[in-house]
């Protein structure tokens, strides 16, 4: 079996985007995937939260029609992950899911611990990590940490829709 790894960047990403950042984060990380895709990378790992999970998979979704080899994989927590969300959000959730080319779960116990390892699972399984990571501390931070002590190549796309580094 080969390791697909080099094939293979996470998506993570804040639950909340800024209003009037949503288009263009979306134009930067199809720009981003594009020049992925120039490398070889045609697996994407998606964590299935609200805000940039949900974007990035309804952008490589988007895409896919351009460049049908391109490979989505839903990383989410534990099953009813989505049961405080409200109505609209698990009905965005619920049109993405069939679109999917693999499911993992992570956890059978809900928790703090069971995000963690979803987090955990999208890094250690890519090379490479699309970001949209704009603060020092929550989930997201803790993901690009993670990412930057493993060594992955990461591309955090608040640089470039918000000027942040």
């Amino acid at each position: 079996m080969s390791d697909k790894r080099t094939e293979t960047c996470c998506c993570t990403g804040h639950r909340d985007i800024p209003y009037g950042l949503e288009t263009p984060l979306k134009s930067v990380l199809k720009e981003q995937v594009g020049l992925l895709l120039s490398k070889g990378v045609i697996y994407y790992g998606v964590g299935g939260a609200v805000g940039f999970d949900t974007l990035a998979a309804e952008a490589l979704f988007e895409l896919r029609t351009e460049y049908p080899q391109i490979k989505v994989i839903l990383v989410y927590p534990f099953s009813g992950f989505d049961s405080r969300w409200q109505k609209e959000q698990r009905e965005r959730y619920r049109v993405l899911l069939p679109k999917y080319d693999k499911l993992v779960c992570v956890s059978r116990t809900p928790g703090r611990e069971a995000y963690l390892m979803r987090d955990r699972h999208l890094v250690d399984c890519s090379a490479h990590c699309i970001a949209f990571c704009s603060r020092s501390y929550g989930g997201t931070a803790y993901t690009v940490r993670y990412a930057q002590k493993h060594g992955r190549q990461i591309y955090n796309l608040a640089e470039c829709v918000t000027g942040q580094k």
